[in-house]
């Protein structure tokens, strides 16, 4: 692979027009007053916290998840839940995705039923789903789920992570993973893109510089109805 640098570079190139469509629907749904519905399991997760709560973050966001998926519960009842039938459909119902909502499905290969089926359940309630992913890990992996997340969603943002995660040593890579820098690079860049398209989108400041205390406050009264969370 090449260096890191050049690798960010690239997500974020070839992906131009697909952030700026995902873009467009965030703005869309910051408009209608939906919500954004960001979901991963395992360190898919990982994106789905940079999302929320985050200083400089949207406001309007909701993750979509469940304590079995996250890896600090049992790393192997992790793994075994993303894979389970029935998981993600039952956490989709129980979230109540609108028409109006972009649901941001976070998934390096895009093959197990949970990510696939917050997804489906996305596509079937009408709102938008745009999927962060490798094509390539994707391509690479085996399906494990009726459908695969690029078939389902609208969007395809591709993180061009290759298969396995895996990219060091060049010739022979058995380490530094680079999806959840791809997932970083992607969400920091929509952020651009959404910040152009609604300036005045409600958003989330930085709880250690003086007076954001009492503009984050006005913010968790403004959404609290919505989002259960805060």
């Amino acid at each position: 692979m090449q260096s890191l640098g050049d690798y960010v570079d690239l997500v974020g190139s070839r992906n131009r027009a697909e952030i700026e469509r995902a873009a467009r629907a965030i703005a869309a749904t910051a408009a209608a007053g939906g919500l954004v519905r960001p979901t991963g399991a395992g360190h898919s997760l990982a994106a789905v916290l940079e999302t929320f709560f985050r200083a400089g973050g949207l406001a309007f966001v909701r993750p979509i998840w469940h304590p079995r998926v996250l890896p600090f519960s049992g790393a192997r009842i992790a793994t075994a839940a993303e894979r389970e039938e029935g998981l993600g459909a039952a956490v989709a119902r129980d979230a109540g995705i609108g028409p109006d909502d972009t649901v941001v499905v976070f998934s390096n290969s895009g093959v197990n039923p949970f990510p696939v089926e917050v997804a489906q359940a996305g596509a079937d309630a009408g709102a938008t789903v745009v999927a962060v992913t490798s094509r390539a890990a994707s391509e690479g992996a085996p399906p494990r789920a009726a459908r695969r997340l690029v078939d389902v969603a609208d969007i395809v943002i591709d993180t061009l992570v290759p298969p396995g995660d895996a990219t060091w040593p060049p010739d022979d890579p058995v380490t530094a993973p680079v999806s959840s820098l791809a997932t970083t690079t992607v969400w920091t860049l929509l952020l651009r893109e959404v910040h152009g398209l609604a300036p005045d989108a409600a958003r989330w400041r930085s709880a250690n510089v003086a007076g954001n205390d009492e503009f984050n406050r006005a913010l968790v009264e403004r959404f609290s109805a919505q989002i259960p969370e805060l």
